[in-house]
């Protein structure tokens, strides 16, 4: 539909990981199919003068401030931008259509990376996590308005759980429920040369011989670093490079380890804006996670030809062929031990078939190809609103 054009919400659309990654991946792939795009972020909510959140207490405030300022001033005048947009002349304004990120109560596609709700309870202590935590409270209430009102025509889930696990907990939602998953950047995530990996491991201090396992992520106890620093500590020739994380967090990591005599092969790069070099120093991503919505480092590690362990939770159910370009494993220290010993015992002609096997589960999943359905999606709302108009 070449009159087609895309308005995308959320707090911030920029390159990495997360909410904000996947907005602009879509953003350049809706670009590459012709279709015009447009942004609605905390600067144009009048947030800019929120700083960006940091460690300690100081840190959560500023990240609640962001959150309900983004949540109410941040959809009223998002209603106002989408109201303004579909006045455009000459019935140009019923090609819009907006599709919301994260926060904002607007737009006509809702993309659903995460229930608050379903991920406490996977990490237990479920009315403790929700009472010490303001902003929990605050989106667990938000989320009730916006799965039980009108204020979406369509709920985009990243996988075919998290749509089950959607519907389960808000069993009077009122917009329909699709699964898209989210894509992955082939060109820039690739395998490396030989010698590109022997510089990677280097840099981060792999010896010869040694198994690297790399952990990214910033929620240390929801994906399980725990249970991966344990299984490690147990055998001998397996490194660990955990990627994410704040001082404070990597300081907790340091005495852990140090207390199983591990400290000497575990390293911690803290944040990074790009975790390539680590992924193509590595010989798997461990992601041993109690909940994910859609884990976009999954992807990214196959498309590097990196074979993944993790939980059967999120979207490695869907990518993860156990056995064939990775392993799924239990929540435990015996499970993620034995995926970490699978991936220890091959040799190379199997990593070779490893690697070439991760490598072509991402190319089925190319952001262009994401787009695609997005945008067949799109097309379809603004027929169904075309019909709807007397």
């Amino acid at each position: 539909m070449t009159d087609l054009r895309i308005l995308q919400i959320a707090p911030e659309i920029a390159p990495g990981s997360g909410v904000g990654g996947v907005a602009h991946h879509l953003e350049e792939a809706f670009e590459r199919a012709g279709v015009e795009t447009a942004r609605f972020t905390l600067a144009d909510a009048r947030g800019a003068w929120l700083p960006e959140p940091g460690p300690g207490v100081r840190g959560r405030l500023v990240l609640l401030a962001r959150v309900v300022w983004f949540s109410t001033v941040g959809t009223a005048l998002a209603r106002r931008r989408v109201a303004r947009e579909r006045r455009a002349p000459q019935g140009a304004g019923d090609a819009v259509v907006a599709i919301c990120h994260n926060d904002v109560l607007a737009g006509d596609v809702y993309v659903n990376h995460g229930i608050l709700r379903v991920a406490m309870r996977a990490r237990g202590g479920y009315a403790w996590r929700m009472v010490r935590n303001p902003l929990h409270l605050f989106t667990a209430a938000r989320d009730a308005v916006r799965y039980r009102g009108r204020a979406h025509r369509v709920v985009v889930n990243l996988t075919r759980s998290e749509r089950d696990a959607l519907r389960a907990t808000y069993p009077r939602l009122r917009a329909r429920a699709v699964v898209i998953g989210n894509g992955v950047d082939v060109d820039r995530f690739f395998p490396p040369t030989p010698d590109e990996r022997a510089a990677a491991r280097a840099a981060v201090g792999i010896p010869e011989g040694a198994v690297h396992v790399v952990f990214v992520g910033h929620e240390f106890d929801r994906k399980g670093l725990d249970l991966l620093l344990a299984a490690a500590a147990d055998l001998p020739r397996v490194h660990v490079s955990v990627v994410g994380g704040t001082p404070d967090m990597l300081a907790d990591v340091r005495a852990r380890v140090t207390r199983l005599g591990s400290a000497d092969r575990v390293h911690l790069a803290g944040r990074v804006p790009d975790p390539r070099p680590w992924l193509r120093a590595a010989d798997a991503l461990a992601l041993p996670s109690a909940y994910e919505a859609n884990a976009l480092v999954v992807l990214e590690a196959l498309a590097c030809g990196v074979p993944v362990v993790a939980t059967p939770v999120g979207y490695a159910p869907d990518v993860v062929d156990d056995g064939r370009n990775g392993w799924l494993v239990d929540r435990s220290v015996d499970g993620v031990r034995a995926g970490i010993a699978a991936v220890a015992a091959l040799d190379d002609e199997a990593r070779r078939a490893v690697a070439l096997a991760a490598r072509a589960t991402a190319e089925r999943h190319d952001w262009d190809a994401v787009a695609r359905r997005y945008l067949d999606l799109a097309a379809a709302l603004v027929a169904a609103r075309s019909e709807d108009r007397p």
